[in-house]
């Protein structure tokens, strides 16, 4: 069908014709045809958070966006490739006795996109495809218990650069982002 295309194209002397069909075909090869467009950060994956530099003790302010109506948007997200609503570095509730207990995520990034094939509402935890198991942080529950967790969401996990033994789970759909620990695979 493809060379057909191609023939058609080439005698009706249409360039444009043959490039319009090749860019989205090229688009679908590079992000695997079963993974649709990110819609969240402007329809791209974002790169890795960066670590935040405050001393102990000191106070630390979550970094807010304003949106176009002057509204304050105070949901961890990431836009334009910044990462939104990331807690202090010094929070308590992200102390862990036995960082990484159940071993480390070794599959985060960009590059990695995964969807849930299992969620326990109940007790915040869900599977990724590839059998890895995460649990929410109880805090970070509120903010995604109304994310379609089973609808074929792709996520992308990444390392929290700031707290030690978390890890933040990327919904490529709504932009927003929780804290998650490993808990095997």
């Amino acid at each position: 069908m493809k060379s057909i295309f191609y023939l058609l194209a080439f005698f009706l002397g249409s360039p444009a014709l043959v490039h319009s069909y090749a860019t989205p075909a090229q688009e679908r090869q590079e992000r695997g045809a079963h993974q649709p467009a990110p819609k969240g950060n402007q329809g791209h994956i974002p790169p890795a958070p960066q670590r935040h530099n405050a001393p102990s003790g000191q106070e630390f302010r979550k970094e807010e966006e304003r949106r176009d109506n002057g509204e304050v948007d105070r949901t961890p997200h990431v836009s334009h490739d910044h990462w939104y609503g990331h807690d202090a570095p010094n929070d308590s509730r992200y102390r862990v006795d036995r960082p990484f207990e159940h071993g480390h995520f070794e599959h985060f990034g960009p590059s990695y996109r995964y969807n849930v094939v299992r969620i326990d509402r109940g007790a915040h935890r869900f599977w990724f495809n590839g059998g890895f198991f995460f649990q929410i942080a109880p805090w970070d529950w509120a903010l995604v218990s109304d994310w379609c967790w089973d609808c074929g969401e792709n996520f992308v996990v990444y390392d929290d650069p700031d707290h030690p033994g978390w890890y933040l789970v990327y919904n490529t759909e709504t932009g927003a982002y929780v804290h998650a620990q490993y808990m095997g695979g």
